[in-house]
């Protein structure tokens, strides 16, 4: 996988089954945000393929898109829209501590908020592949702890995870891949 002219990434082989997580570490512009873009589909692959249950994924891009829930390291949010209009589950919102916020504009929301408010509408989404670049940026340890207790409901439902983090990330029982 290049990234510009720069090959960042050879020889990645990686499979994540129903249930199960893959923690992408390593150092800044090693690949790992190129890597979930590319399993994403944002990203071209310079050569090998990307399957789905034994199908190339990418050639139904429309059904592979519809599977993943993206997060990458900006959070999306619209600034004039309410809480409730980023996410209608009132669920996602409660497990991410945002349902006092509701009516609230997001443009007054903290930068840890917003990230809280990004992960919520991942939940919601129901997808079962969540592809997560660096989903705990700006969260405190009690929205962390949230955010980890969504990825086990997530996993329980035999929903997916494949996230990249520099820092500890308690996902109990998922794989971890050095890059």
């Amino acid at each position: 996988m290049f990234r510009g002219e720069r090959l960042v990434l050879r020889g990645v082989s990686l499979s994540v089954a129903a249930g199960g997580a893959l923690v992408l570490r390593g150092d800044n512009g090693t690949g790992k945000s190129t890597l979930l873009r590319t399993l994403a589909g944002l990203a071209p692959l310079a050569g090998g393929q990307i399957f789905w249950n034994g199908v190339p994924a990418m050639a139904d891009f429309p059904s592979h898109a519809a599977r993943i829930a993206w997060l990458g390291h900006l959070d999306a949010v619209k600034p004039a829209l309410s809480v409730a209009e980023h996410v209608t589950d009132q669920t996602a919102l409660t497990d991410m501590g945002l349902e006092r916020f509701a009516a609230l504009p997001a443009r007054f929301l903290s930068a840890g908020q917003k990230r809280r408010l990004a992960l919520a509408r991942v939940a919601a989404s129901l997808r079962p592949l969540w592809l997560l670049d660096e989903p705990t940026t700006g969260l405190d340890a009690t929205s962390i702890g949230r955010f980890t207790a969504l990825c086990a409901r997530h996993r329980a439902a035999g929903g997916m995870i494949i996230t990249s983090t520099h820092v500890a990330l308690e996902l109990p029982g998922a794989e971890v891949l050095a890059l």
